[in-house]
């Protein structure tokens, strides 16, 4: 889970993000296979589990506004346990959890009821679910953390625009999420 290709989890990632808004739930499945597989390095059936428990936290966020955070980050609670217990990781399962679905809702207000405002609060939250799952300071983490969240602004306006698959939208959110990776990769192993 310290170990991983940018290139192609930043590809997998935005490959799950356009089947999460277009709510192609087998697509984003498979999206999320790949990408626990290629991010986290578990064997195939703890990466199947963990996609699952990926796929029904995002099911039970992706209603709006009337969704279920306290599902989402149980999902979320057991995906966190099996990398603890997959790489003898020493992070609370229950605060990365907490910390997964707060960058959720801190880009949900961002997106759906401040559209274009600060990113900050987007950026420090996912600054801290960084630093509390892989123990790094967070001011190493504030590249990867920004990269992800211009990812995030450049995914909302394909959405906006009516997530058309050929817009350039698509590469250049793609190309946000391979630096943010980078990024995260550089500071992993600083």
């Amino acid at each position: 889970m310290r170990s991983f290709d940018p290139r192609l989890v930043g590809r997998l990632e935005c490959a799950a993000w356009v089947a999460y808004y277009r709510r192609e739930w087998l697509a984003f499945l498979h999206a999320a296979i790949r990408l626990t597989r290629h991010t986290f390095a578990l064997n195939w059936p703890a990466t199947l589990y963990g996609s699952w428990l990926v796929l029904r936290a995002n099911q039970l966020w992706a209603p709006y506004p009337e969704n279920d955070p306290a599902g989402a980050q149980r999902c979320m609670r057991s995906f966190y346990g099996l990398l603890v217990r997959r790489h003898s990781e020493r992070f609370d399962v229950d605060e990365a959890a907490r910390l997964e679905v707060e960058w959720w809702r801190v880009h949900r207000i961002r997106q759906r009821e401040v559209p274009g405002g600060d990113a900050d609060p987007l950026v420090d939250a996912l600054t801290a679910l960084y630093a509390h799952v892989y123990g790094v300071q967070r001011d190493m983490l504030r590249t990867a953390a920004r990269e992800r969240t211009l990812a995030m602004d450049l995914s909302d306006r394909w959405v906006d625009e009516g997530c058309d698959r050929e817009s350039q939208l698509l590469a250049d959110e793609r190309a946000a999420l391979v630096r943010s990776y980078a990024a995260l990769l550089g500071a992993i192993h600083r």
